[in-house]
């Protein structure tokens, strides 16, 4: 398999595993959609990291796959494309990606699925579709954007360059630089933070935010009210309250 799915203490990663440079072909987009689909039904998956391993995240879509199709095969594939990489976008989960090496066209695409993004301070990430006559066809254009802003989203989808750890943090790409040998871990102990927490109450603030950032702001706001009033309804919100009355805030242990 390219793609292989490992679960410990609620965590699941979803492991990029196509040497030398985990490019994503057809068969990888697909097994992605499938593991992601996968860990939103199982229970034992309560956070998701995603990951490439030590040396590359994912260099880009097969460009020789790619370069064989015309448009008739890119318009009857286009949305399976970009159904895989959504699918891992509304995993109804914590999930972060755990970036080292390059990140670069549909490998940034991914990255920019998760909710939070650790990177190496080795990592080069950008969105080099321009070079080769094309646009970004997996989300790029509009996850970039709504990430950073159209300007600086315009800037590396324009000229199609590579940028640094450090500037991508600084823009807003990714949320933490770290030593490449601790990418993986850093990322997982967040999941794992995250998977010790109140399930329902996680995935109604991620739905919350994602279509806040989709919708016009009254839309936002009443898909808010309607889970903020629904979670009164859940174990978690009983258990969260009556710690933090008895114990103080910070303490509850949620099943």
């Amino acid at each position: 398999m390219t793609v292989n799915l490992e679960v410990a203490d609620g965590v699941g990663t979803i492991r990029l595993d196509r040497p030398p440079m985990n490019a994503l072909d057809i068969a990888t987009q697909d097994r992605l959609r499938e593991l992601a689909e996968e860990v939103t039904r199982r229970d034992d998956v309560r956070a998701v990291v995603v990951w490439g391993g030590e040396k590359v995240f994912a260099a880009g879509a097969d460009i020789k796959e790619m370069q064989a199709m015309d448009h008739t095969a890119m318009v009857a594939r286009g949305k399976a494309l970009q159904d895989s990489f959504t699918a891992v976008a509304r995993i109804p989960k914590p999930v972060v990606a755990a970036v080292t090496g390059y990140a670069l066209g549909g490998g940034c695409e991914l990255a920019l699925c998760a909710d939070f993004r650790i990177a190496a301070d080795n990592a080069k990430l950008g969105q080099p579709e321009i070079l080769l006559g094309l646009i970004p066809g997996a989300g790029g254009t509009q996850r970039l954007a709504r990430l950073v802003g159209p300007s600086k989203a315009k800037d590396l989808i324009f000229t199609g360059r590579h940028v640094k750890a450090e500037e991508a943090l600084a823009i807003g790409l990714v949320d933490r630089v770290v030593p490449a040998a601790e990418v993986y871990e850093q990322a997982h102990a967040w999941a794992a933070r995250l998977a010790a927490g109140p399930a329902l109450a996680l995935r109604a603030a991620k739905e919350s935010v994602d279509t806040g950032l989709e919708t016009d702001i009254d839309t936002g706001l009443a898909v808010e009210r309607n889970w903020f009033a629904g979670l009164f309804a859940t174990e978690d919100r009983e258990i969260g309250m009556r710690s933090f009355v008895e114990e103080g805030p910070g303490k509850a242990k949620f099943r």
